[in-house]
């Protein structure tokens, strides 16, 4: 471990300004770690002075912050490229389609040069493997979908923007789809659901889910139908993602960047992030109990973070306080990547450890009380004016604390970010096309399917019966004249053949009925929904 004293000998300008190598002490952990860059006191970088964090830690969630053009995006893709190197998978969101370069190495420039001497960074260009996602296949990317009964009535009330009401009353149809055993993989399986309880035919089930009402249910009809017709039913069907295709590592033990394309559905926010915080909610559901550990399991990067948040009910703030809470423990980290701390909900904001702020411009009176709350979350310094710091960083510069390997929040560092040795630039069209096209998560994904579900299964159940076949008699026998009274006379007391049959019979003989429900039933018990009332893949 490196002393102040020591870094003070080997940087004579640590050596004037001793109060540098007094931050870097707090973040000099003898455990791996991820490096920020150089600490910058009185206006000057200090090499010597390194800011880092443990990768134990990045399991204990962080944010990234910061307006506009301040380096948010270069700062995801530093932690994500590291974070590869030592073989942690990485999830993130790609919104506007400048960190598809992560997959070719950087260009050296006058720069980058600068930036590495700054930091003391031996810069090298890399590369590093991207798995690139586009929701729906809509953008360059593997199709990404998800189910509809997977997805669950709370996130779906979230994309369509349902009242607590509306949105408890959808909870009521999913549970009629589970117990009826009718299977919801696409909008038009919702649709016809909810289609055939506002029927005279299926009153008697709409009686017997008690709290859902026709009107309710129709409104939910007419925003579902506007979802579809604004080309959302292309995000939901299947084949449905896996959550083990997130957590893969190259032959050489680099973890696999997954990026999701949204430069598509910039217009569609809602549904973007959603879908997101379905892709956590699916972790959440499927990984084990892994306690603390070295590294984490997976790193997520929520980018846009204040779109999750914003007209959110409460109960969906509360389920996502919920699974930023106990997802750690299982092995994930997330990072929350918005323009202000305060777009983030108080007890979300409560439990990200690692934070990384970049500049805050206070143009508005509003501008000016979130730069207070901002500044009241950071420990007590005498090293810098923390307000007047945020107004003064430049591009690629941040205010940082994180978590040290005992928990325990580090010195604020007003720190100089080393550069990304990746491309900071979109990478070429036809070479990430190529890369779709190559991997082998295409040949999953690539191709919709349209199995059999709860649109092809009441659409059965709505036809009208095929008339039955007329009955042919037996021609007479040759011995029986026509004018015979006698033979026409037995014809006549035969019964006549059943319409149905015995197959009939059996189909409306309540002994079937009966077994029929309870079928059904066993099989919706099937159906266990977590968190999110999204499904339990067991």
């Amino acid at each position: 471990m490196t002393t102040p004293d020591e870094q003070a000998t080997a940087d004579p300008v640590t050596a004037t300004d001793p109060v540098a190598g007094e931050i870097a002490a707090g973040y000099d952990f003898p455990g791996p770690a991820l490096e920020f860059g150089s600490v910058v006191h009185g206006g000057v970088p200090h090499p010597t002075a390194q800011v880092r964090v443990p990768l134990s830690m990045m399991n204990r969630h962080g944010l990234i912050a910061g307006a506009t053009g301040t380096g948010k995006t270069k700062t995801l893709q530093l932690l994500a490229e590291q974070l590869s190197a030592q073989g942690v998978p990485v999830v993130l969101a790609d919104v506007k389609g400048d960190l598809s370069g992560l997959a070719r190495p950087g260009e050296s420039g006058d720069r980058v040069t600068r930036r590495a001497a700054d930091t003391a960074d031996d810069w090298t260009p890399t590369g590093f493997p991207v798995e690139y996602l586009a929701l729906g296949g809509l953008g360059t990317g593997v199709p990404l979908r998800a189910t509809v009964t997977s997805f669950g009535p709370l996130l779906l009330s979230k994309v369509m923007d349902l009242n607590a009401t509306q949105t408890s009353s959808l909870g009521l149809v999913f549970h009629h789809a589970d117990s009826a055993g009718l299977p919801l993989l696409d909008l038009k399986d919702l649709r016809a659901v909810i289609s055939w309880l506002t029927s005279n035919a299926g009153k008697p089930d709409l009686e017997q889910l008690g709290g859902l009402s026709r009107a309710t249910a129709g409104v939910i009809l007419r925003e579902l139908v506007t979802l579809e017709d604004g080309g959302g039913d292309v995000f939901f069907g299947e084949p449905e993602w896996e959550t083990s295709d997130l957590l893969r590592t190259t032959p050489d033990g680099r973890g696999v960047i997954t990026a999701v394309e949204l430069s598509e559905l910039q217009d569609r926010p809602r549904l973007f992030s959603t879908f997101l915080m379905w892709l956590l909610a699916d972790l959440f559901e499927e990984l084990p109990e892994v306690g603390d550990t070295d590294r984490p399991k997976l790193v997520f990067f929520f980018d846009e973070a204040h779109l999750l948040f914003t007209g959110a009910s409460k109960a969906f703030l509360e389920t996502v306080t919920q699974t930023v809470r106990l997802i750690r423990s299982k092995g994930v980290g997330i990072f929350f990547v918005t323009q202000n701390p305060t777009d983030v909900p108080t007890p979300v904001l409560g439990q990200l450890g690692n934070r990384v702020q970049h500049a805050l411009r206070s143009f508005t009176p509003e501008d000016a009380d979130a730069l207070k709350k901002t500044v009241r979350t950071y420990p007590k310094t005498d090293a810098y004016d923390i307000a007047e710091t945020l107004g003064a960083l430049g591009t690629g510069e941040a205010v940082i604390t994180v978590l040290s390997e005992r928990g325990a929040p580090t010195p604020v560092a007003w720190t100089m970010l080393r550069a990304p040795r990746s491309a900071m630039a979109p990478l070429d069209p036809a070479a990430q096309q190529q890369a779709v096209a190559a991997s082998p998560l295409q040949a999953r994904y690539g191709t919709p399917l349209d199995r059999d579900s709860a649109y092809e299964r009441l659409a059965a159940r709505m036809a009208p019966p095929e008339p039955a076949p007329v009955p042919r008699r037996a021609p007479a026998p040759e011995r029986e004249r026509a004018d015979d009274p006698a033979p026409r006379a037995r014809r006549r007391t035969q019964p006549e053949p059943a319409d149905d049959g015995v197959l009939g019979q059996v189909l409306k003989s309540s002994a079937f009925r009966s077994f029929a429900r309870s079928a059904a039933s066993a099989l919706g018990r099937e159906v266990t929904r977590g968190i999110f009332g999204t499904r339990r893949r067991r």
